[in-house]
């Protein structure tokens, strides 16, 4: 008698090598044992993604972007064939699919792509038969038959969408940290493991740069109320319950501090103070798939104002490129670009119900002579653009300042 059906997703850390497949095997099996139907989604060994991109980028430094989505798909496709092997070696039945097999369908936003339904009647069909299906993460088809991928940690993203289609009774995320902490551990030892965290929160935290999971994975489970319980693959222990906020959360102002390095600034500088002159910048922006964050507009007194915004580092190239097209045809000045910036946001739902929470994080800043270059906010959330230099110290500042180190 089943005792119900689980989907695990295992990161590329998890199946880094033979060693680590054949212990997430014995994992999967010991589950089956104890009978649970499993679904298990796998993201490509170790670094296989970074070194496809690498090898890529010597063949091509600007390659298509359906051609990347064909050679990065490959990645997964060795893992779950590898780990169906090492299952059927304890004895287990195991069958692996890629994204495609089993019907997950995507638009065709090469490289982000965007689920758009599941047909996983396949999958169905091979649970009755008391097989663990092992689904490639990270990828899917269109309806005109292209591979896509669904962005960085998409993985995360194919287990939650499966887990919701499959009406799962849980999915759990398993990584190479014991889980969600209040900060990077390696920034600030004193980070603590955070037992529940809410969907808002975590979703913060992962857009703000918490690598642990992918945003847009935290958006579908809050969606469609998926509990996720994110958890070590290299230990037993309970790990941290994503789930939807309960009252006694709002005590805890400040839940966790986020960095992320990847970041960059563009300034656009004396832009023509009029209407419709920003709609020209940033269109063409949308237009090329470049996701603005942080804008800021000066008070313009000369009717000429600096537009500043920031984009993901590795789009900056791009966006410099569009920004002196449209500085030059709306007259502007120069175009200025900075990639030596990081961002500090601190996150909690306690923020909703008590005050004084912006002053306290500009203070922190302040007593360490931290310049803080822009600033953005949320219900749940405070951001400030920073230099890179002064990121690891603002992390550490903010995290016992708020309290964090306290058990």
């Amino acid at each position: 008698m089943s005792k119900g059906l689980v989907v695990q997703k295992y990161g590329g850390s998890s199946v880094a090598n033979v060693e680590r497949i054949q212990k997430v095997a014995e994992r999967v099996v010991g589950y089956r044992k104890k009978g649970f139907s499993l679904v298990v989604v796998v993201s490509a060994l170790g670094d296989t993604t970074d070194e496809l991109i690498e090898l890529a980028n010597k063949i091509n430094t600007d390659p298509p972007e359906r051609e990347m989505d064909m050679l990065l798909s490959t990645g997964e496709q060795i893992s779950v064939a590898l780990l169906a092997m090492a299952i059927h070696k304890l004895g287990a039945q195991a069958i692996s699919f890629t994204g495609a097999q089993v019907g997950i369908i995507t638009d065709s936003s090469h490289t982000r792509a965007r689920i758009i339904k599941i047909n996983a009647d396949k999958i169905k069909e091979e649970l009755k038969k008391g097989k663990v299906v092992i689904v490639a993460g990270f990828q899917g088809i269109t309806l005109n038959q292209d591979i896509t991928t669904l962005g960085r940690g998409g993985s995360d993203l194919t287990a939650v969408a499966l887990a919701k289609e499959l009406e799962a009774d849980s999915c759990e995320i398993y990584t190479d940290v014991k889980g969600i902490y209040t900060t990077d551990p390696r920034i600030e030892p004193k980070a603590r493991m955070i037992k529940k965290i809410t969907y808002d929160e975590m979703l913060e935290m992962a857009s703000l740069g918490a690598q642990v999971m992918q945003a847009r994975s935290i958006e579908v489970a809050k969606k469609f109320n998926v509990p996720l319980h994110v958890r070590s693959s290299f230990t037993k222990n309970p790990g941290t319950m994503i789930i939807e906020e309960v009252k006694k959360m709002e005590d805890v102002v400040v839940s966790g501090i986020t960095l992320n390095k990847n970041e960059a600034k563009i300034t656009l500088c004396r832009v023509p103070d009029k209407p419709g002159v920003a709609v020209k910048l940033f269109k063409k922006l949308a237009e090329s798939g470049v996701s603005v964050d942080m804008i800021v507009q000066n008070v313009s007194h000369t009717r000429q104002t600096d537009i500043s915004f920031t984009i993901a580092k590795n789009d900056s190239g791009k966006a410099g490129r569009i920004a002196r097209k449209v500085a030059a045809k709306i007259e502007a000045g120069d175009v200025l670009l900075d990639e030596d910036i990081a961002r500090v946001s601190i996150v909690g739902v306690g923020m909703k119900s008590h005050h004084g929470v912006a002053a306290k994080m500009f203070e922190i800043m302040a007593d360490n002579k931290i310049n803080i270059e822009m600033i953005s906010t949320s219900e749940i959330s405070i951001s400030c653009i920073i230099k890179k230099r002064y990121a690891e110290t603002a992390v550490r500042k903010l995290h016992e300042a708020f309290g964090l180190n306290k058990t």
